[in-house]
């Protein structure tokens, strides 16, 4: 259980929004005011439906904020900036499913909207909707997103709702919340993003639904080894078995993406609603890529054989008894990673893969320096990684490193789906558009 004490002279905002379980958000007041917290109240137009602004008031015993356009609101320190700068954390209670999706699209228009869109304090939001609402591919998108960006979550829970019926979406019991506040406050480091709203979205994926956040726009993707040929029937080539790759691609296309994958010799079937191009060689590959653009976003996720054989044996080579083996002289394969990193329709976003057996994080940083992309995903590949189903990554980028848990390889891709979404909206909410592409 954790220790409310800690929430003496706190400064909370509670936002309410539209949902049957507005009452609730009743309770939660009182409960923080009993912790000693100092709770402000954010009625939203959808909350008003279910909470009076007076009983929202008397509990609190604060003024509310309800109006983005109230001069009297603005000038007693009750607008938006103000709101926003002035406390400790944010809490949303209940989030309904279109508070989450406004808040995904980083909508202003209420005062809600404007203040979640100016804080830099702590959010944590406590969704409340029927169980279709919650396990709708949109809302899954909306929520893995606003997870990506380090906001909280506690519930939704699984139970009985308003309408006889039963599922997941309920809203957290108001001790349940008041702890996962206490808990926050103690430690607001970012979260790691919210593994079960990615098994859902990976639910989504698997049933071909497309959520939307990448709807329009163009994300290129390498999966899968090269082969370089030595004669007509050998070959140097590595392990990948192209999964997490395809996963990747299939991720994108169910958030709306128009994905054309760049896929070497594989065995795995090709992505629902994906564009694929099969390739051989390293070279082929890169003459793929270059052809593919313009495009918003690339994942070079493929294995590219660094080397080829110098020269292509026209017809088998023979063994010969008693003869030395033949020596292969190689030659450097172009590198497909810094030429897209360099390009002049150089995508905004340009994601790298570093598979080490050793030093893994200092390759991965000396990687991202060193082939001037944007993110690294770092694997160690030393075990069953290559071929096998799971993957454990580490997500690098100038900021700093995320380390990811070890999943199953969808999961890895459906949260760097997420992850790649929602810097796309930030990049293109600030920088001019990639030529070729929409806005």
């Amino acid at each position: 259980m954790s220790d409310t004490s800690r929430l003496a002279g706190r400064r909370i905002l509670l936002v309410v929004s539209g949902s049957i379980a507005a009452y609730k958000a009743l309770e939660l007041a009182r409960l923080l005011g009993k912790a000693g917290a100092e709770v402000t109240g954010l009625l939203t137009g959808g909350g008003t439906r279910f909470v009076t602004p007076h009983a929202l008031q008397a509990i609190t015993g604060r003024p509310l904020a309800q109006d983005l356009w109230s001069l009297e609101e603005e000038g007693e320190g009750r607008g938006h900036i103000a709101l926003a700068r002035q406390h400790d954390l944010i809490v949303v209670a209940p989030a309904s499913a279109d508070r989450l999706a406004r808040m995904a699209a980083g909508f202003a228009e209420d005062l809600a909207g404007a203040t979640l869109l100016a804080t830099q304090a702590p959010v944590l939001v406590a969704p409340a909707m029927n169980w279709a609402m919650w396990s709708h591919p949109a809302t899954i998108a909306n929520a893995a997103i606003l997870a990506n960006r380090g906001v909280r979550f506690v519930g939704p829970e699984d139970g009985a709702m308003a309408e006889a019926e039963s599922g997941p979406g309920r809203l957290a019991e108001p001790p349940a919340i008041l702890a996962a506040i206490a808990e926050l406050l103690a430690d607001p480091a970012p979260q790691e993003p919210d593994l079960a709203l990615e098994a859902a979205l990976d639910e989504a994926i698997a049933a071909g639904d497309a959520p939307g956040p990448l709807e329009g726009r163009h994300v290129l993707v390498t999966s899968g080894p090269t082969h370089e040929p030595i004669d007509p029937v050998r070959y140097i080539a590595n392990r990948s078995s192209g999964k997490q790759g395809h996963a990747i691609a299939a991720a994108l296309a169910a958030l709306g993406a128009r994905v054309t994958l760049v896929a070497g010799p594989v065995a795995m079937p090709d992505p629902a609603g994906v564009e694929v191009v099969r390739v051989e060689s390293a070279r082929e590959m890169l003459a793929a890529c270059e052809a593919a653009l313009p495009a918003e976003a690339a994942i070079c996720a493929a294995a590219v054989a660094d080397w080829r054989p110098a020269h292509l044996a026209t017809g088998k080579i023979k063994k010969r008894e008693g003869a030395a083996p033949p020596s292969l002289e190689l030659v450097p394969n172009p590198d497909i990673l810094a030429t897209l990193s360099h390009h002049a329709r150089r995508p905004r976003l340009v994601v790298g893969f570093a598979a080490e057996t050793e030093a893994l994080m200092a390759n991965a940083r000396a990687k991202l320096a060193r082939k001037g992309c944007d993110w690294i995903v770092a694997n160690d590949v030393s075990g069953d990684v290559m071929g096998g189903d799971e993957n454990a990554v580490h997500l690098v980028t100038r900021e700093g490193v995320e380390d990811w848990p070890r999943m199953a390889k969808e999961a890895v891709a459906a949260r760097l789906a997420a992850r790649v979404a929602a810097e796309l909206d930030a990049m293109t909410a600030g920088a001019p558009p990639v030529p070729g592409e929409r806005p």
